[in-house]
């Protein structure tokens, strides 16, 4: 009898609730195992304690936005890509996010259509890269 293949394990982070339930759901029925956290310094208290395939974060939080969240994660040489959610496209987040090590953002309208799909590509570029 075959083992069958360990499920890749996503954190997600963000402050609303009902965002992190969908999210959890979306995630889950595609397969992934997933952890939440309801803000950035929860998912750093918790990061080094088991490998994680890849993070998202939410940009807007309070406390510590996404990038910061990046670039904290980066500092602590934590490998896991980093998937940023957004409701605001300004290419200034943007360009911040990419001087963080942030190689994919979505924009909260197209969640359920491209999360998934940037989750799987920001894996397949670590891997790659490894």
């Amino acid at each position: 009898m075959s083992v069958p293949p360990a499920k890749s394990l996503v954190y997600v982070v963000d402050d609303d609730h009902g965002v992190l339930g969908s999210l959890r759901f979306l995630l889950e029925t595609d397969g992934f195992e997933v952890r939440t956290f309801r803000s950035g310094l929860a998912l750093l208290d918790a990061v080094a304690e088991q490998p994680v395939d890849c993070i998202v974060v939410d940009y807007k939080m309070p406390g510590m936005n996404g990038i910061d969240l990046a670039n904290r994660l980066r500092e602590r040489n934590i490998k896991a890509p980093v998937v940023m959610i957004t409701g605001y496209p300004d290419q200034s987040i943007m360009n911040r996010a990419a001087a963080a090590g942030v190689r994919h953002v979505v924009l909260k309208p197209h969640l359920e259509d491209s999360l998934v799909i940037h989750i799987r590509g920001a894996m397949r570029e670590s891997s790659a890269s490894a």
